[in-house]
């Protein structure tokens, strides 16, 4: 046996209109959560969103935080280092560069759709655990998680795919039942978040 004949061949490497479609949407959904926001007052609608799920007091906050952290920005890190544990260096890389790209995206869009946060715009409002500071708009842990789960998808197996989806909805959720957010922050924030893993993936490729 020749040792061309002995070397296993490259896993293929695709890249395509998954990855543009996908972008796309997240931009126009990232569009259409900042364009009714407002420095000083909320939509109502989006108030009525916002209580309904603020207003919910059945889960102990003991137990929404750890869930919560899944879209904190130290989820990324860890995440490339198990993907690197299993040898899937080309995940573990695409997890990193959505982590530092959301970051500073995210960072860029607080400075121009500029929003405070539940407790200074509306009356009556739940905060569980400590008040969360600065900017609102949009949600950093939304944004974060969805991008981990985008770039993610492609190697995850059909019940891997539903936890995600389901974390970061709880994550989402979680950010506005503490009062962190309001809906749109979040929406804004899962719209980034597929933004940028959906470039990524470009950059990357995904295994066929």
């Amino acid at each position: 046996m020749t040792g061309r004949a002995a070397t296993r061949p490259r896993p293929p490497v695709a890249r395509g209109g998954r990855e543009v479609v996908l972008a796309a949407a997240g931009a126009l959904l990232l569009g259409l959560a900042a364009l009714p926001v407002e420095r000083t007052s909320v939509p109502a609608a989006e108030a009525a969103v916002f209580r309904a799920v603020n207003g919910v007091d059945v889960v102990p906050f003991v137990l929404v935080w750890p869930v919560m952290q899944l879209g904190n920005f130290l989820v990324v890190p860890a995440a490339a280092v198990v993907a690197a544990a299993l040898r899937r260096w080309r995940l573990a890389l695409g997890l990193l560069l959505a982590g530092v790209g959301t970051y500073l995206a995210a960072k860029g869009i607080k400075d121009v759709v500029v929003r405070g946060r539940p407790g200074g715009l509306l009356d009556e409002v739940v905060i569980r655990g400590a008040a969360a500071q600065g900017r609102g708009f949009l949600s950093g842990h939304a944004a974060v998680v969805t991008a981990v789960v985008t770039v993610a998808w492609p190697w995850l197996g059909r019940r891997g795919r539903i936890a995600g989806v389901v974390l970061a909805a709880l994550v989402c959720l979680a950010r506005v039942w503490t009062a962190a957010h309001l809906p749109l922050d979040v929406v804004g924030g899962v719209g980034l978040g597929l933004l940028v893993g959906a470039v990524v993936l470009l950059v990357v490729g995904r295994p066929r």
